[in-house]
């Protein structure tokens, strides 16, 4: 059973932490919507067979077609420009929690930044009626970055270093989950045991699933490389469709889609309960 572990002042003023605390209880809502989405889009994949996006596309086009799609779109873009200012505060005046003023965790708070402030111009592009920077598939994006990548001089060892680091990502978020490392980070003390049940229901399964994910499309790519065939590399939308042709079949489409359905509801429980 974890216990509630102390966590280190953060350096700055009272209002500074208030600002970040509220940009990232708003960014990890907004993460927690994009998984859902996506996750339900896979879920009916798997039950149908049907040709919809199960990627960032597909969520936004099925949010821009609700009747108050456009107010949506903003408010999720802004949420997720609150995940890159809380991870540009935490790079640059260290985390709470574990090891939180440690280089490396500095190192994946700026990382964090720079991924959630694309995502953030990505779907506010699409918002101001930009379609093609939000809406593209994944699948697309992820091969032509992978055949300019090849091109380049020593070009298949660009692209297997990131596939490799892609894939080393995918298969830590599964030990993350598996460890129940979540539990580091959340006011765990304070929780009541259904709501730590249901962290670490949603933690646990979503954080491998999303994790398996990320590693299907780093695999991918290492294999793009070994083969100098862009047309190998996979984004999210193929990457989950991969998952039926494994000797499960369809059953693990679905047990990885219920998974990321699971992680939205998980980034849901962190932005109430996560120590910011």
């Amino acid at each position: 059973m974890s216990t509630t572990r102390p966590y280190p002042a953060v350096s700055g003023g009272a209002a500074r932490r208030s600002a970040v605390r509220t940009a990232a209880r708003l960014g990890l809502t907004a993460r927690g919507v994009l998984y859902l989405l996506v996750g339900a889009l896979a879920v009916h994949i798997g039950l149908t067979g049907t040709g919809e996006q199960a990627d960032r596309g597909g969520a936004l086009a099925r949010i821009a077609a609700t009747p108050l799609g456009a107010v949506l779109l903003w408010t999720l873009g802004v949420g997720l420009a609150g995940m890159a200012v809380w991870g540009l505060s935490e790079a640059a005046f260290g985390a709470v929690g574990p090891k939180g003023d440690k280089a490396y965790q500095r190192l994946l708070s700026a990382g964090r930044c720079v991924f959630y402030a694309g995502s953030a111009f990505l779907v506010l592009s699409f918002a101001t009626g930009q379609r093609g920077s939000g809406e593209g598939s994944t699948d697309r994006q992820s091969r032509d970055v992978t055949g300019r990548l090849l091109d380049l001089p020593g070009g298949p060892w660009w692209v297997g270093a990131v596939a490799a680091g892609v894939l080393a990502a995918g298969l830590w978020m599964v030990g993350w989950a598996v460890l129940r490392k979540h539990r580091d980070y959340l006011a765990w003390g304070r929780l009541k045991p259904y709501q730590r049940r249901f962290m670490d229901v949603t933690g646990v399964a979503g954080g491998v699933g999303r994790g398996l994910v990320l590693a299907a499309v780093g695999f991918s790519g290492v294999k793009a490389a070994t083969a100098f065939d862009p047309g190998k590399a996979k984004g999210m939308d193929d990457a989950i469709r991969s998952f039926a042709l494994t000797p499960a079949g369809p059953w693990l489409l679905l047990a990885v889609a219920v998974a990321l359905v699971l992680f939205g509801l998980f980034s849901f429980g962190e932005a109430k309960w996560r120590e910011v």
